[in-house]
């Protein structure tokens, strides 16, 4: 992590802290968008921090905002915002008791297993018949105009 290329006097104090932060947790290389990252979101959320703390105060009918609607508020920001993880016995416990039943065995059969073909998405579902031209009678085998073709009427319909 250096300085702004070009000009490092002029990297700005915030993005300096930043880097100095990630270089105490033992991170000494990072993209500079991943600091102005840390920077947007530290930015947004010590503001949404102290808009609560102002709520709060405001509520509380202060004339100024104290530390205890601060800590209010950055507990309440926790409570809403980060989810700890679930705990390690609750876990294990939960391991043990999907691990009662065992696995399936594996069937003889190798090769990829695939559904009928009726119901893949590459199956045929329809059917197409052909226009069946019956012998030329009076009009020659031609259907008036507005009558549908013959192969295209239902079969319990035909006259």
């Amino acid at each position: 992590m250096e300085d702004t290329p070009n000009r490092p006097d002029e990297t700005p104090r915030d993005y300096k802290i930043m880097a100095l932060l990630l270089q105490s947790h033992g991170i000494t290389d990072c993209d500079p968008s991943v600091i102005n990252q840390l920077l947007e979101f530290s930015h947004r959320y010590t503001v949404d921090v102290l808009q609560d703390a102002l709520v709060y105060a405001e509520h509380a009918k202060k004339p100024e905002v104290d530390i205890e609607d601060v800590r209010l508020a950055i507990q309440g920001r926790v409570n809403y915002s980060f989810t700890s993880p679930p705990e390690k016995e609750f876990l294990l416990e939960l391991a043990e008791e999907r691990n009662k039943h065992p696995l399936p065995l594996i069937p003889e059969k190798f090769g990829v297993r695939l559904p009928p073909e009726k119901y893949t998405l590459t199956g045929v579902n329809f059917h197409i018949v052909p226009e069946q031209r019956g012998p030329a009678g009076k009009d020659g085998g031609q259907t008036a105009p507005g009558q549908p073709p013959e192969s295209a009427v239902p079969a319990g319909d035909r006259r």
